[in-house]
C-alpha cells in the first residue's frame, strides 16, 4: 500500500475534492477517470495529456499499470512512473481504478463500490487518505513522558 505520509495522504485529498468539484469525472477517460484524476494532481500532465499518452498503448490503467515499463520511452509510463515515486504502489493504483483495496473498503464498512459512480470514487479516496493517515499516525513514536522529568 501507499506511503502512508502527508503528501500522498494530502494528495488522496485533493483528489476526492477535485472530482467532487470539477465536474469532469468520467471513468471511461484516461485522464479523467480514477487514476486520471490522481495523475493530474500529481504529476504535470492535463487530462487531455494522459488521454493521448494512454492512447499510445493499449489498455485501460490497470493493464497499463501491469504492463508499466520504466525504460519503454512510453509516456504513459512516464506517468505511472511519477506516480509509483510519489509513493503509491501499482496494486494501490490498480485497485484504485477498480476501487478494489481491501482494506479502503472495510474502512468505509462495504464489500463493493461501483468503480463508474463519483460518489463512490470520492468515498474511497477519502477512505483511503483516512485509512493512510491512521497508519502514519499509529508509526509515530513519542517519547514515554511519564518517566522522564520534565524541567520548567
Amino acid at each position: 500500500m501507499a506511503t502512508p505520509n502527508f503528501k500522498v495522504i494530502y494528495a488522496l485529498r485533493e483528489t476526492a475534492a477535485q472530482i467532487q468539484n470539477s465536474g469532469r469525472y468520467e471513468w471511461g477517460h484516461m485522464g479523467g477517470c480514477n487514476c486520471g484524476h490522481l495523475a493530474q494532481n500529481i504529476t504535470s500532465f492535463s487530462r487531455a495529456e494522459i488521454q493521448r499518452y494512454a492512447l499510445q498503448k493499449r489498455g485501460d490503467w490497470s493493464e497499463q499499470v501491469i504492463d508499466y515499463c520504466s525504460t519503454s520511452g512510453y509516456p504513459m509510463d512516464l506517468i505511472i512512473g511519477r506516480m509509483l515515486e510519489f509513493g503509491f504502489t501499482k496494486a494501490d493504483l490498480r485497485q484504485l481504478e477498480n476501487l478494489s483495496n481491501p482494506e479502503v473498503l472495510a474502512k468505509i464498512g462495504v464489500s463493493y463500490l461501483n468503480r463508474n459512480v463519483l460518489t463512490d470514487t470520492v468515498l474511497y479516496f477519502y477512505a483511503w487518505a483516512n485509512l493512510l493517515e491512521d497508519q502514519w499516525i499509529a508509526s509515530v513514536q513519542l517519547p514515554d513522558f511519564e518517566t522522564k522529568q520534565l524541567v520548567c
